[in-house]
This record gives C-alpha cells, sequence and structure tokens, in this order.
C-alpha cells in the first residue's frame, strides 16, 4: 500500500467527515455527539491552518484514509508552547503502520515550530491508541475519571504528553 502524506486542503473535508462521522455515532472515541458537515469540517482545516498548526492527511491512491492535525491547547497565553494533537484513520487501513507513519509526520511539523510539548486525549479504554501515543514517546500524565457521557455511560479520558525538546 503506497501512502502519501500532505498537508489537507478544504477539499479534503468531505472525505474526513467521511471518516470521522463514524467515530462520532458509533465510539466514544470523540465526544462530539452530531455529524459533522463538511462545510464544518472544511472551517476547521482553514483555522487550524491559520493558527499556523499543521494539518495532515495521509492518502492512497487519491483517497483519504486518515488525518491527524494539531489544535491549542487551552485559551490563556501562557499555554501558547503546547497543543492537542488528534488522529484518526479509516477503520481498513487501522493496524497498517498508517497511523504511526502519520502521527510521526504530525510530530516532526510541529518540532519545526516554537512550540514545546504536545498532548494526546484519549478516551478509555482505546489500547490501541495507547500503545501508538506510547510507540512514540508520550508519557501518562493524567487519568480524569467519569468525565464524559455518551452511549448512556461514563467515560474515563486519559491524557498523553509528549515534550518536543524546544
Amino acid at each position: 500500500m503506497e501512502v502519501t502524506l500532505r498537508p489537507a486542503e478544504a477539499g479534503d473535508a468531505a472525505a474526513i467527515t467521511d471518516i470521522y462521522n463514524p467515530f462520532i455515532a458509533n465510539t466514544c472515541i470523540t465526544f462530539e455527539m452530531e455529524p459533522i458537515l463538511p462545510q464544518e469540517m472544511a472551517r476547521r482545516i482553514t483555522d487550524t491552518q491559520a493558527a499556523q498548526l499543521p494539518w495532515l492527511v495521509a492518502e492512497v491512491e487519491g483517497k483519504v484514509i486518515g488525518y491527524a492535525y494539531a489544535s491549542s491547547w487551552k485559551g490563556r497565553c501562557a499555554y501558547g508552547g503546547s497543543v492537542e494533537a488528534t488522529i484518526y484513520l479509516a477503520p481498513s487501513v487501522t493496524g497498517k503502520g498508517v497511523g504511526r507513519r502519520l502521527y510521526s509526520a504530525l510530530i516532526d511539523e510541529l518540532r519545526q515550530r516554537p512550540l514545546h510539548t504536545v498532548v494526546g486525549g484519549i478516551a478509555l479504554p482505546n489500547a490501541a491508541s495507547i500503545a501508538l501515543h506510547e510507540a512514540l514517546g508520550f508519557e501518562k500524565v493524567a487519568h480524569f475519571r467519569e468525565i464524559g457521557y455518551k452511549q448512556d455511560r461514563w467515560i474515563d479520558v486519559g491524557y498523553w504528553q509528549l515534550l518536543l525538546g524546544q
């Protein structure tokens, strides 16, 4: 499988929502409750890039199969050197190394910016996401019990952190 990584474009929004919306509808991985329209996803992509943060897609033969991006961590100025990273893959490509390659590329992009730390939030349990984060050097720094409510149950969230070395 020949995977290409590149910066996302607003035109990728429909493909990205096709990946993301089933996670909203069928899992507790995201705490969003309603499907996202492509127009909203396009706005999110352009807002992220306008903030000088990366949003990358992975594609095979021109088809988007995953995406990863960074967003601001909290709104206060003192958090300016910190970001939160997010990654989603089409279920058909999980376990094939795409996530590691895509997330590594995102981290490489973050290291080229004046940033100090990246945080990954994981709705628990999620062994695959934990394994990805820890394989890339993230360490667990927090665990919030029953912090989100979705699909008729309370969900724990853990936070993993990677110091970027700046």
